[in-house]
Parts: C-alpha cells; sequence; structure tokens
C-alpha cells in the first residue's frame, strides 16, 4: 500500500478516536466542564494531537453537534414524509426521536441557542428548510387549519413540539445544581414526557 494511503487512513482514524471521545465527555461533563485534555485522555492521544485536527474545543463541539443535526433530520424527514402515519402517530415519534437525540446529547440545546444568537443558519441549511416547512406533515397541519379544524398556525405547533421537548434539557443544569431533580429522575421525567407531549399536542388539535 503507497506511503500517502496509509497516512490517510492513519489520520482518518484518528480524527475518529477523537470525535468518538468527545461525544463520550461532553455527554457525561458538559460543554463547560469539559477540557480538551480530558477528551485527549479519553481517546488516549496526544492533546497537541486534539489542537492540529480541530484547534479548540469549540470547534470540536461545533463538529461534533453538526453530526447530530444530520443525524437527527435524516430520522424526522422520514417521520415528516411518511404518507401512512397520522398527524398524531407522527408527533409521537417526533417526540420519541427528540427525546433520544436529547438524552444522548444534552449538551445540543445550548449548540443550538448559541448558533442562532450568532446569526448561524447551520440548523436550516441546505435543504433542511424545505425537508420542515414542504413536509407532508406541515401540508396535513395545513390543510387542518384550512378546514377550522386547528385554530393556530402550523408553525405554532411545531415550535410548541420543540419547545416542550427542548426547554426542559435547557433547565437541566439549574435543576441539578439547585438539587430540584436528580440525575436518574430527570430522565423518568423525560420518559414520562414521551407521553405527555403528545397529549398536549393533541389538544390543540381540537
Amino acid at each position: 500500500m503507497p506511503v500517502r494511503e496509509q497516512k490517510v487512513k492513519m489520520d482518518d482514524s484518528t480524527e475518529e478516536r477523537i470525535k468518538a471521545a468527545a461525544r463520550i465527555v461532553f455527554t457525561k461533563k458538559g460543554y463547560q466542564a469539559t477540557k480538551v485534555r480530558d477528551i485527549a485522555a479519553e481517546a488516549d492521544i496526544n492533546l497537541s494531537l486534539v489542537n492540529y485536527y480541530f484547534r479548540s474545543k469549540e470547534k470540536l463541539f461545533q463538529h461534533v453537534m453538526g453530526e447530530v443535526i444530520d443525524k437527527l433530520f435524516a430520522t424526522i424527514t422520514q417521520v415528516l414524509n411518511n404518507e401512512q402515519l397520522s398527524v398524531q402517530q407522527q408527533v409521537e415519534q417526533l417526540a420519541d426521536h427528540y427525546i433520544d437525540m436529547l438524552l444522548k446529547n444534552p449538551d445540543f440545546p445550548l449548540f443550538m441557542v448559541n448558533e442562532i444568537f450568532a446569526g448561524s443558519d447551520e440548523l436550516l441549511k441546505d435543504n433542511r428548510k424545505n425537508a420542515i416547512f414542504e413536509s407532508h406533515f406541515f401540508k396535513q397541519l395545513a390543510a387542518l387549519q384550512k378546514e377550522g379544524k386547528m385554530h393556530i398556525h402550523p408553525i405554532q405547533l411545531m415550535l410548541n413540539l420543540i419547545g416542550f421537548v427542548v426547554m426542559p434539557f435547557l433547565a437541566r443544569p439549574l435543576l441539578e445544581r439547585n438539587k430540584v431533580v436528580k440525575s436518574n429522575q430527570f430522565v423518568a421525567m423525560m420518559e414520562e414526557r414521551r407521553k405527555l407531549v403528545p397529549m398536549w399536542i393533541k389538544g390543540m388539535l381540537k
């Protein structure tokens, strides 16, 4: 095998090790408490290699969260455009997917808020906007509004759905620091929320 090809494969492997380690440490410690040396230790590599590949903790965090966004949109797009599902079934599946993703990536809401207020359109770049606002699900909601079966704008319902799921994760650090809830209690609350969110959304469709 040519030397150059060997080097590329080694580089790819090192980069993947760093990203895998970063996902573990960010999830365990949170973005603020994580140090680059923690990620290097988890990946069992030299600290300078992390800086060489990603330059900073912020850049690495953005890269890892970018992959989370890609996976999330790939999943929810299938739900949003599944014409075999009713609106209520789609809401149930969307709530499930969002909660699963946020339990695995608890710092994602922080990333999302920072990106929005920094003026970034990362969350709706490429075809993501159309994937949501031109989806079968969104058209179903628009039809319900036109028929008088839903008295709020479809965007209101979408914002409520996202807010019901995301807001608890934004509040989680404050709640846990002040011992309002423990970590295992929060997870149990979110498991309960899988059933509650679709019930709340259903009430808006009457």
